[in-house]
């Protein structure tokens, strides 16, 4: 995990952006994500003067520097318009909602969770690329205001519960027909083992069967 670079105790407070809690839904996760989105946009030699300080994105100018801060300002200030709009990723749902990557899978492909659409980034230092689903994020509040959560789990479990019981019927159901097809059929005359009646042979060299 990269260490996270400390603000400099004499660099000067420039601008500063408060994340409101419909914008981190509750989720410091999300708040981190928000800042390296954010900070994605500034160009290379800016990105070192925004900062994240309790869920507070600050421009900062260390002492000396003479970066252009106004540049910086009006381009985190246009980020900051829509923010709360900014779709939800994997990770941060997860973090939000209190679910487990399993869960999150699953309530995806059945469309309890329903996707935005999919992002598709480059992993840092590889050739390799993922595509992963995106979240719209008044979705995920409503998943969280609703506790629909807790109601998934529920049908889950219920779920769960009713595959058991049929696995179980099934399971006996086999046992039942081997069971009943390992008994001896004495009924079957016509085999070399059937029980001969009294007096047969006595028919037999009378010629009464011929």
């Amino acid at each position: 995990m990269p260490v996270r670079r400390k603000t400099e105790p004499t660099a000067k407070l420039i601008a500063e952006w408060p994340l409101s809690p419909a914008t981190t839904l509750g989720s410091s996760m999300r708040a981190r994500g928000i800042f390296l989105e954010i900070r994605a946009r500034l160009p290379a030699q800016l990105r070192k003067l925004l900062h994240i300080e309790s869920r507070v994105l600050t421009l900062r100018l260390p002492e000396g520097s003479d970066a252009d801060v106004k540049a910086a300002a009006e381009i985190v200030s246009e980020a900051m318009r829509d923010i709360e709009d900014l779709p939800v990723i994997p990770r941060e749902v997860e973090d939000i909602l209190t679910i487990s990557t399993g869960e999150r899978h699953r309530w995806l492909k059945d469309g309890r969770l329903q996707s935005a659409g999919t992002r598709t980034v480059k992993l840092r230092g590889r050739a390799r690329k993922i595509t992963f689903h995106v979240f719209d994020p008044r979705h995920i509040e409503d998943v969280l205001d609703r506790d629909l959560v807790a109601v998934w789990r529920d049908e889950d479990a219920a779920t769960a519960a009713e595959n058991r019981r049929r696995a179980a019927a099934r399971a006996a159901l086999k046992r039942s027909q081997k069971k009943r097809g390992g008994v001896a059929d004495h009924t079957d005359e016509g085999g070399d083992d059937a029980p001969r009646l009294r007096g047969w042979e006595d028919f037999d060299m009378d010629g009464l069967l011929h």
